[in-house]
């Protein structure tokens, strides 16, 4: 089957589907599949200082990071808010990273900002190399994943396809909600913590030292309970369109929410993830858009 191309979004010119998205999805599920990401940014940092400083600014552990090893953080802002979020790799010479479309000049801006007089030298690498979501069970982080030269994303493709099914974001998403996993600008607003989606010892190393906004994650983990948590929601499937993302949460006709990820999933039917308040009954129906829906808990109460 032919690809079909997302028009629009955060993954603009991405492959949606090859017109099985069932098919894809449980190749996705048995680890048998790979998919292309080379539309998502990535910015390179060389130097002796790449790691250190990396380490110092986002979220997560990386001042040992091993070639080829990866793992998600953020870099947040001074009130621990999620201004940047990143997918890490180290290839022994360079640190790339991966970030949404939206994010990335901002990233750059900032990363330009705090390099004072560290060896570390910063570019926009999307032309030289693509990130792809290699074959194998689904990680934490969404992967496995492999950092690929883009004079080889052919070549990578032709390799993978011996053995695994090429698929495409509609699987992807549809895995990513059933496994609760967030992604920055669906489940997430500018308020958003990372306490809030369920990141923390995932995207949030909590044993590391300082970095901004660290302050905010420590005071809510010790002290007391995010505002909202992140939750799995199973949309009523009785129609044919589903609430699109975004469409407010509510309850008893009160907003208590925003709707993030949408998907129809091969085995759970249409789900999505949500940011609710806190204070929201796990046990209620909520209303997503016009679509009623249950709960399912990610972030304990």
């Amino acid at each position: 089957m032919s690809a079909v191309y997302v028009d629009g979004g955060p993954d603009h010119g991405a492959i949606w589907h090859f017109g099985e998205p069932v098919k894809e999805q449980r190749a996705l599920q048995e680890g048998k599949a790979f998919a292309n990401l080379s539309h998502l940014p990535v910015v390179a940092i060389d130097g002796e200082d790449r790691l250190t400083w990396i380490h110092s600014l986002s979220t997560q552990d990386v001042e040992h990071l091993q070639p080829g090893e990866w793992k998600s953080g953020y870099i947040l802002d001074p009130h621990g808010h999620i201004e940047f979020p990143l997918l890490i790799v180290d290839d022994g010479n360079t640190l790339y990273l991966f970030t949404e479309i939206a994010a990335v000049d901002g990233l750059i801006k900032f990363l330009h900002s705090m390099k004072f007089m560290l060896r570390v030298d910063i570019r926009d690498a999307s032309s030289e190399v693509a990130l792809f979501r290699a074959p194998g069970k689904s990680d934490p982080i969404g992967g496995p994943y492999a950092l690929v030269p883009r004079s080889e994303i052919e070549s990578m493709s032709a390799n993978f396809a011996l053995t695994a099914q090429q698929v495409g974001t509609w699987a992807l998403d549809a895995q990513r909600v059933a496994s609760g996993r967030p992604r920055f600008g669906f489940e997430s607003d500018p308020k958003t913590i990372p306490n809030e989606i369920g990141t923390l010892n995932i995207a949030v190393h909590m044993d590391k030292g300082c970095y901004r906004g660290q302050e905010t994650v420590a005071k809510v983990f010790n002290l007391g309970k995010p505002p909202r948590r992140l939750t799995l929601l199973h949309l009523d499937g009785s129609g044919v369109d589903l609430p699109a993302p975004g469409a407010p949460i509510t309850l008893d006709g009160k907003a208590v929410g925003f709707l993030g990820t949408v998907a129809r999933h091969h085995e759970l039917g249409p789900i999505a993830l949500a940011l609710i308040k806190r204070s929201v009954p796990l046990e209620a129906t909520v209303t997503a858009g016009p679509i009623p829906a249950t709960q399912e808990e990610i972030v304990a109460q």
